[in-house]
C-alpha cells in the first residue's frame, strides 16, 4: 500500500512492457523519464522503473484466483508489493499483431486488488499505427481491473522518431510526455483516496462508497460486534479445521471486557456495521487483532484499509507491529505480507497460530 498521507508524494511506477531481445522499450522508457523528470518534480511525483523482461514473472501460476489474493509464490507477493505501492503507472509498451505483448497481460493478469481505483498513461511506439492498437487493448484490460486510463498519452512511430535506438529530441514529443505527467499527477490525487487508509477518524472515502470509521466506546456498538465476530471467525474455523477459537465462544460480556484495554474501530457501510480492528501497545509492540469483515463485504479493499488505520496509529515508542493468525489461514496471512508483514518464529506462539511482523519504520515508508 501507499503512503498513508493524503500529502505525500504520489509514486509511479513506469512499466517496461516488453521483453523482447533488441527492444526499444527500455530506450523509450529512459527518454519518457528523463523528459519529464522536471515536471515530476514539481508535482512531487517519485518514479520507480520496472522492466517486464528483468522482473521474468512465470506464466500465470498461482492456483488461487487473482482476486482472492492468496498467493502461493514469492515472485507474486513481490510484484504485488511494487504494484500496490504505486499511486499511479505509466506503461510504456510497442504493439505486437495489433496487441499488447504478452508479458504485459501476464503481469496484469497476476494481480487484482493492488491496480484498483489508480490512473494510468500509455507511452506506445510502433510502425503504422505508433502502437496505438496495443493501447487500445490494454486499456479494455485495465479498466475491468477498475483502473482509470488517462486522456493524455504518447505515441511514436519508429521511422520518425527513433534514431540509433533512441528517441529523437522533438519538441512535439517532449510537450506531449509532458502533459501526460501533469494530468496523470491531477487524476491520480483525485483517485487517492479510494485506495488509502483515511488520516482521521470519521466519515471518510474508502475503498468502497458508504464507509463511516469510528473508535468503539465501552458500550457503543458491542453488541453488533460480537455478531460481526461471530460470522468471521466461522470461515477461520473451517480454514484451520477447529471450532476452539476464542472469538466463536466470547461472551457479550468478554467482548465489553477486551473493549476497554484494547483501541477498537468500527467501520460502517450505510450505516451497517461491517468490518472492525482492535489493537494495544504492548512494551515497545504494537499488537493488532481480531480485524474482521463481513463475509459478503470481503474483497472490496475493506480489510487492507482497517489494517492500515490500525498501523497509522502506533504510538511513537512502538518499534515493531505484531499480530497472530491461523496457522492454515491463507488468505490472511496473503494479506498481510503483501502489506509488508513477514512469518516470525517466536517460542511463544500457540501451536495452530503463526506470528507476523514489520518494523514501524517500513509501516511510515509503506
Amino acid at each position: 500500500m501507499s503512503s498513508n498521507s493524503p500529502s505525500s508524494p504520489l509514486r509511479v511506477l513506469v512499466v517496461i512492457a516488453s521483453s523482447r531481445p533488441g527492444r526499444l522499450a527500455p530506450a523509450v522508457a529512459e527518454w519518457f523519464v528523463e523528459t519529464t523528470r522536471r515536471e515530476t518534480e514539481r508535482e512531487r511525483m517519485v518514479v520507480d522503473v520496472v522492466d517486464l523482461g528483468a522482473l521474468a514473472l512465470p506464466f500465470l501460476d498461482e492456483l488461487e484466483h487473482p482476486s482472492t489474493g492468496v498467493y502461493a509464490h514469492e515472485h507474486t507477493r513481490a510484484w504485488s508489493r511494487r504494484v500496490a505501492d504505486a499511486d499511479a503507472f505509466v506503461v510504456v509498451t510497442p504493439e505486437y499483431n495489433y496487441g499488447m505483448p504478452a508479458v504485459l497481460k501476464n503481469a496484469l493478469d497476476y494481480l487484482y486488488e493492488e491496480w484498483a481505483w489508480k490512473p494510468v498513461a500509455f507511452v506506445s511506439y510502433g510502425n503504422t499505427s505508433a502502437g496505438t492498437r496495443s493501447v487500445q487493448m490494454t486499456k479494455q484490460v485495465v479498466t475491468t481491473l477498475r483502473m482509470m486510463p488517462i486522456g493524455a498519452t504518447v505515441a511514436l512511430r519508429i521511422g520518425d522518431s527513433i534514431e540509433d535506438g533512441r528517441v529523437s529530441e522533438r519538441p512535439m514529443l517532449g510537450r506531449a510526455a509532458r502533459q501526460v505527467v501533469v494530468e496523470l499527477a491531477r487524476v491520480a490525487r483525485a483517485l487517492r483516496p479510494l485506495h488509502l487508509a483515511p488520516a482521521t477518524d470519521g466519515t471518510t472515502p474508502g475503498p468502497v462508497d458508504g464507509l463511516s470509521l469510528s473508535r468503539v466506546g465501552e458500550g457503543d456498538d458491542v453488541s453488533e460486534l460480537l455478531v460481526l465476530q461471530r460470522s468471521c471467525w466461522v470461515e477461520e474455523a473451517h480454514a484451520n479445521d477447529t471450532l476452539d477459537l476464542a472469538p466463536l465462544h466470547e461472551t457479550l460480556a468478554d467482548v465489553q471486557a477486551w473493549a476497554k484495554t484494547w483501541t477498537v474501530w468500527a467501520v460502517r457501510r450505510h450505516g451497517r456495521l461491517v468490518g472492525a480492528v482492535r489493537a494495544r501497545a504492548v512494551g515497545s509492540t504494537w499488537e493488532i487483532g481480531r480485524l474482521m469483515v463481513a463475509p459478503d463485504q470481503a474483497g472490496n479493499g475493506i480489510g487492507s484499509w482497517l489494517l492500515a488505520v490500525a498501523e497509522q496509529h502506533a504510538p511513537e515508542e512502538a518499534t515493531t507491529v505484531a499480530l497472530f493468525t491461523g496457522k492454515r489461514s491463507r488468505r490472511n496471512i496473503a494479506l498481510y505480507e503483501r502489506a509488508g508483514f513477514h512469518l516470525t518464529a517466536a517460542p511463544t506462539t500457540p501451536d495452530d497460530a503463526v506470528l507476523l511482523t514489520k518494523s514501524v519504520a517500513a509501516t511510515t515508508l509503506a
